[in-house]
């Protein structure tokens, strides 16, 4: 399998490197930034890339030079816009329909990368559901809901890092997407929803151990309140002045700002940093 050790990226923060037809590559300019593609020549794969922080995510890998396969359930229009965005980036990109609550679409979803790229260096565990609002003793507690929700969030990304570790480049990057909510539950009904993510916690470093030794990081982001349908859905048009109180920082996080970090954990700075949760939710908890 191909390396993605540091050493190969040493001076690649300072001198342009090789574009895919291998020709020098131009860096790329970003309100008034200079970024060298550091992952030219990557393979990424973001599941639940076809919205909200995925997307974004997968426009962030392409800008750094990575080829990227995002996977989606439902949202096929949304998915290909995502993929014409990424291609006019001049990165290779596809989008795979699999249903993360079907444990056998694990194995499909990887095979298809494989068969596309010939390779799988980055994983991003981002897809996943949020369902709450019930407390734990409500007599009227929807339990199927709840259960699909530990089979999405759960299950269903725990097959899809089986099918990936056997075929993940040495040196390669499996990134979790948590949830604040997985350390600190600062209010109530969120009990199945903080367990969800809280068990990526555990499993996480788990397999950071692993897979240590093909020099293979894992690590888990785990994001704050930040604008997306999903939340959205579960809080409303407008965040709760008293949610935003708990925050030294009192606002919510942007996007971008949950998406750089994801991009620092996948690239050639991030190789020894492992079985970590990082947060990125403004200080609350602290």
């Amino acid at each position: 399998m191909s390396s993605f050790h540091n050493d190969h990226y040493s001076n690649e923060r300072y001198e342009k490197c090789r574009c895919r037809s291998g020709q020098p590559a131009q860096d790329h300019t970003q309100e008034g930034l200079i970024m060298t593609e550091t992952l030219g020549g990557k393979v990424a794969l973001i599941t639940g890339g076809s919205r909200g922080l995925g997307a974004v995510t997968a426009e962030k890998l392409a800008d750094l030079g990575a080829n990227v396969a995002i996977s989606y359930a439902s949202s096929a229009d949304k998915a290909h816009a995502v993929i014409e965005k990424l291609k006019s980036k001049g990165v290779r990109a596809i989008a795979i329909k699999s249903d993360q609550s079907d444990l056998a679409s694990a194995k499909p979803l990887i095979d298809a990368v494989i068969a596309e790229f010939g390779r799988l260096d980055i994983l991003v565990n981002n897809a996943g559901i949020a369902i709450q609002g019930q407390l734990v003793d409500d007599p009227e507690l929807d339990g199927e809901k709840y259960n699909r929700q530990w089979q999405v969030n759960v299950m269903g990304t725990i097959a899809n890092t089986r099918a990936a570790a056997p075929k993940l480049s040495d040196g390669g990057r499996i990134i979790f997407i948590g949830s604040l909510l997985g350390s600190h539950v600062p209010f109530a009904g969120a009990a199945d929803y903080a367990g969800t993510k809280a068990a990526l916690v555990g499993y996480a470093k788990g397999v950071a151990r692993d897979l240590g030794g093909r020099n293979i990081t894992v690590n888990v982001i785990q994001p704050g309140v930040m604008p997306t349908d999903m939340a959205t859905e579960v809080l409303g048009d407008s965040v709760p002045d008293a949610l935003l109180d708990m925050h030294p920082i009192r606002r919510i996080a942007t996007l971008d700002e949950v998406a750089e970090t994801i991009a620092f954990f996948a690239g050639p700075h991030a190789g020894y940093i492992t079985g970590e949760t990082v947060n990125v939710a403004g200080g609350i908890g602290t």
